[in-house]
This record gives structure tokens, C-alpha cells and sequence, in this order.
């Protein structure tokens, strides 16, 4: 089993704080990310960008934008702001014919306007890193069923499953393989850890995974790899799902990210037969291991990159008659 001592770097002052990327979409990395802005400076924020519902839906067909919503999200998690500020920025129009829509939405929509991409806002309201779109193209996201059907559009795929009964087979981005934004590859590449998740596993993880490039960046880059398991499964996606469901869902997207990544969750989602399938994957090299501790059972997003990092209240599966789990010693080093 690897060694964590030599994988991850406790935070100590005057030293460089570690690189952080972490990847997804929703509101689940947004979460993360008020968590990790606590004990590190060098974070990046890299958003899917499929989204088509809601006011992101409306601003991205009005003005050819790219979707604010989930990029908003991030924007506000790694913001030091007063909380008016926040208040504001949150704040949803209840009448006429901004109804829905928020008004940090309609604030990046202005700061789009002006310096024709976000990144501005994060100066104006001095976040702690940065937070990039995965790529600036235009896309959609359409998903494929088990029974053959297809529905394309990000919001639509809730109900399509719903009617259909059937399971997600795949998704795919349209057009497919954009290129991914620079920055963003740069910044998984340069990362001591990147964090995959949590977040929608069909509409908020695997569409930054068919973006050309990102799953190159992932593989090549030497960080600690962990993809974060929602605490629960997902009506209208992942219903019945395992952690050995979610990940063989990423290796059928893309086979090749999935060789160096640690999957963490909680521990009863690592039932008898999700371990069993889990250890297969890591005896075929897709995966080196599994993270697990009752401390994720609260749904703590904040503090569960913290927890892995500094062995808190996490645990490592390992093949034993008797299930138990064995203690992660503390992690003092990045492997670089």
C-alpha cells in the first residue's frame, strides 16, 4: 500500500502553501472550496460548463455567454467579502421578467460584457485563488440511456431518466472534445493535489473529463489524485449506485485518469460488494486506493480534503476477513 507519509505536505507557516486544483461543477465544489481556502492561498477552481437551465440557461442563450452559474458558485465560495455583499450577490429576483435570475449572474454577465471572460471578478471581489471555466467553447451535454434513448441538454437529463426508467449508459459533450482552457491544464499540471468532486457524477464531474486535455493533465501531473464521493447517491442519476459504480463510470468515460486516483467517501458506501469491485479495480491498476471515515457521514464537504490531507478521522480499506479499517498515519509530505 502507498505510503501517505510521502504523498501530502501538512500546512506549515512560511512555507509555500500546496497547489490546489480542484475539478467539478455545482454546488458540491463550491462547498469544497470554503473549506480549503481556510488552510491554503493557491487554489484553482476548474467548472464544467455544460449548464443550460435556470438563469445560466437564459443569460447563456441571450447573450452568448458561457453558463455564470456554477462559476458564481465558486466565485462567492473563495470570496472575502462583507456579508451584504454576499447577500447581494446571492439575491434572486422573485417578479417580472427577471424572476429566478440572480443578480451575481447578471454580475458576471456585466463583467463578461466588459473584459469578455469572468476572471475580473474574482479582483473585484478578492477571492482567495482563482476559478476558470474548463473550456470556452459552447457546449451542450447529452446523455445516453441503457434502454438507447437520448436527451441533449444538461437539464433536461433529470426527467429524461425519470420517464425513462433507465439508467445513464454515457454522456458526451457537443461539440465533442473542445479544447480546454490553458490555464486550466496548466494549473492541474502544477498541482500538489487535485480533487475531483464532489458534485453530480453525470453533469458535474465527467463533462470536464471529455474536454480535450483534461484528462491528459490529470494523468501526467505527479499531485496527489482524489475523487470525493458524494455522500449520498443522486435521484436522477446515480440512484443505486456503489462507490465502485461511480468510479467504473469515470473509467468508461475516460479509462486512463482513473490509474491514479485515491476514491474517498464515506464508510458505509464501501459496502461488502462495492470493496469487492473496488479492490478488483485496484488490482488492475485503475485506482490505488480507497479513503473511508464516518467524519464524510455528516455531510462535511468543507472539511473532507482537510481530513484526507491530515488523517483525521479517515480510514484506508484493506483486504481483511474481519472488514476492519486501519488508521492513516499523518500525511507531512507532497510528493513532487
Amino acid at each position: 500500500m502507498t505510503d501517505f507519509t510521502e504523498q501530502i505536505r501538512l500546512y506549515e507557516p512560511h512555507r509555500r502553501q500546496p497547489r490546489i486544483a480542484a475539478i467539478g461543477g455545482g454546488h458540491g465544489l463550491s462547498a469544497m472550496l470554503r473549506g480549503l481556502k481556510a488552510y491554503t492561498r493557491d487554489i484553482t477552481a476548474i467548472v464544467t460548463v455544460a449548464d443550460d437551465g435556470g438563469g445560466s440557461g437564459m443569460l447563456r442563450e441571450d447573450l452568448g455567454m458561457l453558463p455564470p452559474g456554477d462559476i458564481r458558485n465558486c466565485i462567492m465560495a473563495l470570496a472575502n467579502t462583507e456579508p451584504t455583499m454576499q447577500q447581494l450577490l446571492n439575491y434572486r429576483f422573485t417578479d417580472g421578467s427577471l424572476a429566478g435570475q440572480s443578480f451575481g449572474n447578471l454580475f458576471l454577465a456585466a463583467m463578461n460584457g466588459i473584459s469578455g471572460s469572468f476572471h475580473r471578478m474574482g479582483d473585484v471581489l478578492a477571492i482567495t485563488g482563482r476559478v476558470l471555466p474548463v473550456t470556452n467553447q459552447d457546449v451542450r451535454l447529452e446523455a445516453e440511456f441503457h434502454d438507447g434513448s437520448r436527451i441533449l441538454g444538461e437539464s433536461k437529463i433529470f426527467f429524461a431518466k425519470k420517464i425513462n426508467n433507465s439508467r445513464i449508459r454515457k454522456v458526451r459533450l457537443v461539440p465533442e472534445r473542445p479544447a480546454a482552457l490553458p490555464e486550466s491544464v496548466r494549473a492541474i499540471r502544477d498541482a500538489d493535489i487535485v480533487v475531483i468532486g464532489p458534485g453530480s457524477l453525470y453533469t458535474s464531474i465527467i463533462p470536464n473529463f471529455l474536454v480535450s486535455g483534461i484528462a491528459d493533465a490529470v494523468r501526467q501531473s505527479r499531485a496527489l489524485k482524489i475523487y470525493v464521493l458524494n455522500i449520498m447517491t443522486q435521484d436522477g442519476e446515480t440512484e443505486g449506485y456503489t462507490a465502485a459504480d461511480h468510479l467504473a463510470a469515470l473509467l468508461r468515460h475516460e479509462r486512463d485518469h482513473g490509474r491514479i486516483i485515491w476514491v474517498m467517501g464515506p464508510a458505509f458506501a464501501f459496502d461488502a460488494g462495492a470493496r469487492a469491485a473496488m479492490e478488483a479495480m485496484i488490482e488492475n491498476g485503475y485506482c490505488h486506493g480507497l479513503l473511508a471515515g464516518n467524519a464524510l457521514g455528516t455531510h462535511d464537504l468543507e472539511g473532507a480534503l482537510l481530513h484526507t490531507a491530515l488523517g483525521q478521522d479517515i480510514y484506508t480499506q484493506q483486504s481483511q476477513p474481519n472488514g476492519h479499517y486501519n488508521h492513516i498515519d499523518t500525511i507531512n509530505q507532497v510528493r513532487r
